[in-house]
């Protein structure tokens, strides 16, 4: 089943002659339970086509449907609404809220809308996350490799139906990158979503089972 899909999707900055097209009449679909790679080089539009599927940023034209919807035919405020409850987002330098413990990290999309926590299974997501002694630690009491856990499980919370992924391994050694990917493909396989990662290692594009290829706003192999 198609779960995100892309129609002549545009991304421009500036005007006149200072106008850089990100990109350019972007279609691409995406199934339930598919991993996707995007690769390609620096300044290929990877993080514009990632921003616009998750809902940060609005396209110059162009149409992103998620579950069927279109995401940027809302107002903001339903739009925000949709990005917690629909997209789990996982960033390179973790983004966690320093003052908050890891679980409440984890905790903070459904503590924003005021939902109850549903503990049988944010105990199961903290324990897949090999995090239950450090549940009630700071991020600045997390080494790295924890901390991008918590961020896994920050975007777990809602169940989303698609994780986005921005380099999650950026900022990790080899080892803590590896563990890193497991865990993303044993999730998304346990809880039948979507995920979509950006990244610049061959090594983990490899192990998708698709990659979408983007050059200078274009994509040229998806």
């Amino acid at each position: 089943m198609e779960v995100v899909k892309t129609k002549n999707l545009c991304k421009s900055y500036g005007k006149g002659d200072t106008e850089v097209k990100a990109l350019k009449d972007i279609n691409i679909s995406v199934n339930q339970g598919e991993f996707i790679a995007v690769i390609g080089p620096s300044g290929s539009g990877k993080s514009t086509l990632l921003h616009l599927l998750g809902g940060v940023d609005r396209p110059t034209s162009g149409t992103v449907l998620v579950d069927g919807v279109d995401v940027y035919s809302q107002n903001e405020k339903n739009l925000a609404i949709f990005r917690r409850r629909k997209i789990g987002f996982i960033f390179q330098s973790y983004n966690l809220i320093p003052v908050l413990t890891a679980e409440e990290n984890i905790m903070l999309p459904l503590l924003l809308d005021s939902k109850k926590v549903d503990r049988e299974y944010m105990d199961e997501v903290i324990g897949l996350l090999g995090l239950g002694d450090r549940r009630h630690h700071l991020p600045s009491e997390l080494s790295g490799g924890q901390q991008q856990r918590v961020s896994i499980g920050r975007a777990l919370a809602y169940k989303p139906s698609i994780i986005l992924a921005d380099e999650p391994t950026g900022n990790l050694d080899s080892k803590n990158g590896k563990e890193i990917i497991e865990l993303l493909k044993i999730s998304v396989k346990k809880y039948h979503q979507t995920l979509i990662v950006i990244t610049h290692d061959m090594n983990i594009a490899s192990q998708a089972d698709r990659i979408i290829r983007i050059e200078d706003g274009e994509v040229v192999a998806k």
